[in-house]
């Protein structure tokens, strides 16, 4: 994969997609003692950056390939675009989600059409339900991070954010499967990519240190689109381009969701802070510098519970 396929996926997405804003906030700016530039995925088309992906792999499609629909498993923001690119093509979405998927994000994505199947909340059970269901309806799978036109199409992020932002010296997004980090180093150019991950979910982290993909821990961290593990192919594309995986503590990220909830005024999901919160805990890693970070996601269930400390 190249930044080629980033530039096709960008064209082609046009108009289908919000370029979404790129805020600024002197006093996190103090805070962090770097120059920040927040990409605004929380404002994207279904609430995440995810539609970019989605978007690219189905508009890419023929109509014979779209004959039986599309389907996927997702914990929801996949889920959600991949249900608002099949109603723009005219076709079925059959999304399996597990059954611990965030309430919001269930009602999201059947609010978009979709017809939701749930299965129990392990990636064997996702896959197994999705196979049944490719079986009897034929509809042609399409994988929340790994696929290249998923991939191509998330790096659209980080091409918008240069064009808006010059000279950055680091980005910093999220990172559960690295659809998102994978095409992001792809469209960096020679701007350093670090990705955040939870603590509580670190099989990328270690997966990069020690150099064997290894697989997800148990789904506990707050940061519900940060649970799934790498693929063979985001492995190899961060192996290659990654600058570092940065660790976030779940407390971190709730604090982060609260400052970007009080002085940009954003409503932001645990998974989107998560690149925020690197920043805030690795301060000497930015300081000085100019650095891009992508909001990836403002689907907040506002009934979990480990949320009500952020809104009572």
């Amino acid at each position: 994969m190249n930044l080629k396929l980033v530039r096709e996926a960008d064209q082609r997405i046009r108009g289908h997609i919000q370029e979404t804003p790129v805020m600024t906030s002197s006093s996190l700016n103090t805070i962090t003692g770097a120059e920040i530039f927040f990409k605004c995925e929380n404002l994207q088309r279904g609430g995440a950056f995810k539609i970019r992906g989605a978007m690219n792999a189905v508009l890419s499609m023929s109509d014979e390939e779209l004959s039986g629909g599309v389907c996927t498993h997702s914990s929801g923001n996949h889920a959600q675009a991949l249900a608002i690119a099949a109603a723009e093509r005219g076709v079925s979405a059959l999304i399996v989600m597990p059954k611990n998927a965030p309430r919001a994000k269930r009602e999201a994505t059947a609010a978009r059409g979709a017809k939701i199947t749930l299965c129990e909340a392990t990636a064997e059970d996702r896959e197994r339900t999705l196979r049944k269901l490719q079986e009897e309806t034929g509809a042609a799978f399409i994988h929340s991070y790994n696929d290249p036109r998923v991939i191509a199409g998330q790096g659209t992020v980080v091409l918008e954010l240069r064009q808006s932002v010059t000279d950055l010296h680091s980005i910093v997004v999220p990172i559960g499967g690295g659809g998102l980090a994978s095409g992001s180093c792809l469209s960096s150019g020679d701007v350093k990519v670090y990705a955040a991950e939870p603590e509580m979910a670190d099989d990328a982290y270690r997966s990069l240190k020690t150099g064997t993909l290894l697989g997800p821990r148990p789904a506990l961290t707050i940061a519900d689109g940060l649970r799934m593990p790498l693929s063979e192919r985001t492995f190899q594309i961060l192996q290659e381009h990654l600058e570092e995986i940065l660790l976030v503590s779940e407390e971190e990220i709730l604090a982060a969701m609260r400052l970007l909830w009080e002085r940009l005024k954003i409503l932001v999901e645990p998974s989107g802070a998560a690149s925020f919160a690197a920043v805030l805990r690795h301060k000497d890693v930015f300081a000085g510098k100019k650095v891009g970070i992508v909001i990836t996601g403002g689907n907040v269930d506002l009934d979990a519970a480990a949320l009500g400390r952020l809104f009572r």
